[in-house]
């Protein structure tokens, strides 16, 4: 069951079109200009340090007493045409504190100026650069990791697909986020969820998927990783709001994985939206606090001894939201 404040908050976003629908039609320059706005963290003893991959601007984010060595790479969203690494450093300041690591946004090209796999190659050299540079210079990585959400939770999929394929080193586990995973848009959740999405009307997904993959290639797994063979694939953390058209690319992604032997734990958060997890709520909380646990526990299971955990510092709400964790997850 919804908490009190997650069901406030779809209600009230209720009031407004989704992105695509008549009144809030497709704008890619007002979407851009939304999606990149700088957010900063709210705890301002957190790190932001600015960086450079070749020619992709970066930004890393470490909290008090996350350990350098230990590397989140995360990858944004917007659609494949649209976002930033900046607009994201609330939630990677929250997953630094709750897991003890260095968290990585790099600024990946866009569509349409950079269709697939323009974008795509950047997260692969981005994981190739982490390996060996932290934020405070050359050092190998202790253990990475891979997350991503909506457009960024394609590109997390694509960029494991693709390391493994061309045998460069994996991250140890990985985290889609309400990952936009199938570009044939055949998800039956797109029209099953039509009426509880509140963020992407399903009119504007072939705008997106017209503007990254022109070649209309989208059968290709790197582009739409529900297709994927995700045999050597690392443990996936996979979660996603019950209310969200593309609920069901995450659905099928993990039963694809598990069915390629692939060790998997879906979370479907029952009443919770697109990236529920930036939006401040008891259950933003509590799934932040599950994605830490998911690396702390991968880490361990690789050799590491595991870095100290840090729940007490995100809000106390996210430890006293009653039994809104416990209800999240109807389906692992």
């Amino acid at each position: 069951m919804p908490s009190r404040e997650s069901h406030e908050y779809w209600q009230e976003r209720r009031k407004s079109p989704p992105f695509g629908a008549a009144g809030n039609e497709f704008d890619l320059h007002r979407l851009r200009q939304g999606m990149a706005a700088r957010q900063e963290p709210a705890n301002r003893d957190v790190t932001c340090i600015r960086s450079q991959i070749d020619d992709t601007p970066c930004e890393w984010v470490v909290a008090p007493g996350a350990d350098p060595e230990l590397r989140l790479l995360y990858l944004h969203g917007g659609g494949y045409v649209s976002g930033a690494g900046e607009n994201y450093l609330p939630l990677a300041a929250d997953i630094s504190t709750a897991a003890q690591c260095a968290v990585l946004l790099p600024d990946y090209r866009l569509a349409p100026e950079y269709p697939f796999p323009a974008g795509l190659e950047d997260c692969i050299r981005a994981h190739e650069w982490m390996l060996a540079s932290g934020p405070f210079g050359a050092a190998p990585a202790k253990a990475t990791f891979i997350a991503g959400d909506s457009a960024g939770g394609g590109l997390t999929l694509a960029t494991l697909l693709a390391l493994r394929d061309r045998h460069q080193a994996l991250p140890i586990a990985a985290i889609p986020l309400s990952a936009f995973a199938d570009l044939t848009l055949a998800s039956e959740s797109i029209q099953s969820q039509s009426g509880t999405e509140v963020f992407m009307d399903p009119s504007c997904l072939p705008g997106f998927v017209d503007l990254y993959t022109p070649s209309g290639d989208v059968h290709n797994p790197l582009v739409s990783p529900v297709f994927g063979d995700y045999t050597g694939i690392p443990p996936l953390l996979i979660q996603v709001g019950e209310y969200e058209v593309i609920r069901d690319d995450s659905v099928r992604v993990a039963a694809k994985a598990r069915a390629d032997g692939v060790e998997v734990k879906l979370e479907v958060w029952p009443g919770q939206v697109h990236v529920f997890q930036i939006r401040g709520l008891p259950e933003s909380r509590e799934a932040v606090e599950r994605i830490a646990d998911f690396m702390h526990a991968a880490y361990v299971a690789n050799g590491g001894a595991g870095p100290p955990r840090a729940c007490a510092a995100l809000s106390s709400e996210a430890l006293g939201s009653g039994g809104v964790g416990e209800a999240a997850g109807a389906r692992s």
